[in-house]
């Protein structure tokens, strides 16, 4: 009989087949929102709602040759974690007190808007580029931050 995954393997697998949505060139990321171990959301990078696929050519800087972490602001995609909030807020649900499982840890802006939607728990797979500044602000703001155990 197969072993049955536990809560951070079964949500974290969850994001990553999320991740395969992703029309960035670059990276693929994905983000669950849990509350009550139910997903109320989903998101993964990419372009915005009608704009060209970054796939596609709807970004310039992941078309272009910029170094990793280089010309960010010309990137026109949003990342997982802000379009998994965002798309709770369009369909009116709210993230209040959830938890939200992503496969790469959140960069700065989206810690922000983590903390300003209420979201108390942060689980990742992988570390993307974690800084001090994202640590800290978790750390005062309440919110739990760990990598997803392997069960």
């Amino acid at each position: 009989m197969k072993k049955r995954p536990g809560w951070d393997e079964y949500f974290m697998n969850i994001a990553e087949t999320t991740a395969t949505r992703s029309n960035c060139c670059r990276r693929h990321v994905g983000a669950v929102i849990v509350k009550d171990k139910r997903i109320i959301s989903t998101g993964y990078n990419g372009t915005p709602r009608g704009i060209k696929n970054c796939s596609d050519g709807g970004c310039p800087r992941c078309n272009s040759e910029a170094v990793t972490g280089e010309k960010l602001d010309q990137c026109l995609c949003s990342h997982a974690e802000e379009n998994a909030i965002v798309q709770a807020a369009y369909h009116g649900v709210s993230v209040k007190d959830s938890s939200i499982y992503t496969t790469y840890s959140p960069c700065l802006i989206c810690t922000k808007m983590i903390i300003n939607a209420g979201i108390k728990e942060v689980i990742y797979r992988e570390i993307y580029k974690f800084e001090d500044i994202v640590r800290s602000l978790f750390s005062e703001a309440n919110i739990i931050i760990r990598e997803a155990s392997k069960e």
